[in-house]
């Protein structure tokens, strides 16, 4: 009788699960919500439409901003470059501010909604700046310099733009990744796929952007090409509010930096205590207790730390939080500390990413851009090149690889995530060394032949930084979401953008050491007033050595790397390397 009922239990158990989502979600009134009528594909689909036109938007912008910089503002190369990537790399740190405020305050759902109303703002004024008579960049056909107003006016739109991805980014992906829940088993497995889609909807974008709109910029005008991002932004965003019935969503839990804050001062207080061997004697609340996020196991790392969990006194764990710290505190504390190495390490990449809509982009414009005798390539459609490159090998790896991989290695992600990011770094320094060989080729054909080579030896560098977007950028986006914790996801995916804005910023500084040490040793400087007085090939060499360097020492960090440690009642796969082998009793994590 007694084995009748366990046997009766679980089946109840388990038939609650397939019903409701115990994850701690609500749905639309804010209730448990139910897995048939939310949630999954039929909720993430319209994030995707909405993350599709918003990259629309930005790379309709970002691609040709080199361009718009030198020809309508009439920057030279150098301050264009620089202007371009201080852009880039404030639209890429924003989300830091974003992701906090999403996690902390506002929600995901909000926070999508306040920042894209801010993007709007910002794609109106600027497609108002090229149709109001006094904002209009000149008075006549042809200028030597355009008018302050306009450029004021161009400069607030973008930023009002980059204050709006800060909102958008970090809420938005982590919003979509929220519609699967990680102790379902389908859903878990649907989630590992999500950011691949996700990236594939994103690819699908900038494939339009670099086509469509830029074609439109380049033959038709700047003003229309920023009517149809506008019309695209706000369709979209209706789109987003019809699927609100559709979603689940999490509350704000407060800043996610107190608890942090607390386990340091708890474990400092400590300092003189002994650390345990034995996790009993560690303070952790019980399953019924625990009504946020999911318990996670101790770890052998950083075991400092663990003595802000000690109890001291039996009945002492109503204690502050400022004096006791749970396990799972400790760890989501172990868990940002071991992201710095990852992250920081990653720069080399981010770097070489920037090139393919900076210098790579300028090397298409002053190449020959000819198909038959009519049309004319734009320059920045180039990077077309890389969106079907991503595209392509999204959709390869997803359906050929993971399958076969999954088979061979036993890992639900077919790799681990860091192997993953690994090989699209060793795929970026070959994009470096591709491109130092052409631009090396390009100067020559261009001083012995006196004509200009054709742009489609730039197709390989672009085709190759593809492939390396396709597997570091993407696994750079499931490791900040899925390893950080589960209070912080939005902070997760602003970390993974904050690669790619800190390394615009480190490019800028590459590039003004690198010309003050050329100008001191060869009295020639790498970056001249054009291309053909320029040395990009040794800038690209000098970024494929600190690359091929760089490798090594991810390397290094990420064969030590303790992935999170999940407790649950049901097994979490994580994959290879950082699989999650979990049980009601313990959780062990196999490195």
């Amino acid at each position: 009788m007694e084995h009748n009922k366990i046997d009766t239990e679980l089946q109840d158990s388990y038939n609650d699960q397939q019903k409701w989502v115990l994850d701690s979600s609500l749905d639309s009134k804010g209730e448990i919500p139910v897995r048939a009528r939310t949630g999954a594909w039929r909720a993430a689909l319209f994030i995707i439409a909405i993350e599709f036109s918003e990259r629309l938007s930005y790379f309709g912008i970002a691609t040709s901003l080199v361009v718009y910089l030198t020809t309508i503002l009439h920057q030279d190369l150098k301050m264009a470059v620089r202007n371009a990537n201080y852009w880039s790399g404030v639209t890429t740190l924003m989300p830091l501010l974003g992701g906090f405020v999403a996690d902390a305050y506002l929600g995901r759902y909000a926070t999508v909604l306040l920042a894209s109303i801010i993007y709007l703002m910002g794609l109106i004024l600027l497609t108002l700046s090229w149709f109001i008579p006094g904002l209009k960049p000149c008075h006549e056909e042809m200028c030597v310099e355009p008018r302050k107003a306009h450029e004021i006016a161009f400069f607030i739109a973008i930023y009002l733009i980059s204050i709006g991805t800060g909102g958008h980014k970090p809420s938005l992906e982590s919003f979509g990744a929220d519609q699967f829940e990680d102790d379902h088993p389908e859903e878990r497995k649907m989630k590992m796929s999500y950011f691949n889609w996700w990236s594939a909807g994103l690819c699908a974008g900038v494939l339009t952007a670099v086509t469509v709109i830029v074609y439109i910029e380049d033959r038709i005008g700047w003003g229309v090409a920023g009517i149809i991002l506008t019309v695209v932004m706000a369709t979209s965003l209706l789109i987003f509010l019809i699927g609100t019935p559709f979603y689940r969503y999490r509350a704000p839990s407060g800043s996610p930096l107190t608890p942090m804050l607390q386990v340091f001062v708890a474990a400092i207080a400590k300092r003189h205590l002994p650390s345990p061997n034995d996790s009993a004697l560690l303070h952790e609340v019980s399953r019924e207790e625990c009504t946020k996020g999911r318990l996670l196991s101790r770890t052998n790392n950083l075991k400092f730390l663990d003595k802000a969990a000690i109890i001291k006194n039996r009945g002492s764990e109503k204690e502050s939080p400022w004096k006791l710290a749970t396990v799972t505190k400790v760890e989501e504390l172990k868990l940002l500390i071991n992201m710095i190495p990852i992250w920081f390490f990653t720069l080399a990449f981010g770097i070489c990413a920037t090139q393919s809509s900076t210098f790579f982009i300028k090397q298409a414009i002053v190449m020959d851009r000819h198909i038959g005798h009519n049309f004319i390539v734009p320059p920045s459609s180039m990077f077309a090149l890389v969106a079907l490159s991503m595209i392509i090998s999204l959709t390869v790896y997803e359906r050929f690889l993971v399958p076969l991989l999954r088979r061979v290695t036993g890992n639900e992600r077919g790799i681990s995530i860091l192997k993953r990011i690994g090989t699209g770094m060793v795929f970026s320094l070959i994009t470096m060394i591709i491109a130092a060989l052409v631009e090396r080729k390009r100067l020559d054909y261009t001083k012995h032949h006196h004509m200009v080579m054709s742009a489609i030896w730039l197709a390989p560098q672009f085709i190759v930084i593809g492939i390396a977007d396709a597997l570091t950028l993407v696994g750079l986006q499931e490791y900040f979401y899925d390893q950080v914790p589960d209070s912080m996801r939005s902070l997760g995916i602003a970390f993974y953008l904050s690669v790619i804005g800190a390394a615009s910023f480190v490019n800028n500084l590459l590039m003004t050491v690198s010309d003050r040490l050329a100008e001191e040793i060869s009295g020639k400087s790498w970056f001249g007033k054009d291309l053909n007085s320029s040395r990009l090939d040794r800038f690209y060499w000098m970024l494929a050595a600190l690359t091929a360097v760089n490798i090594c020492f991810f390397v290094f960090v990420a064969k030590r790397y303790t992935y999170k440690n999940v407790q649950s009642s049901v097994a979490v796969a994580d994959g290879g390397d950082d699989v999650e082998t979990a049980s009601v009793a313990n959780t062990s994590k196999y490195t």
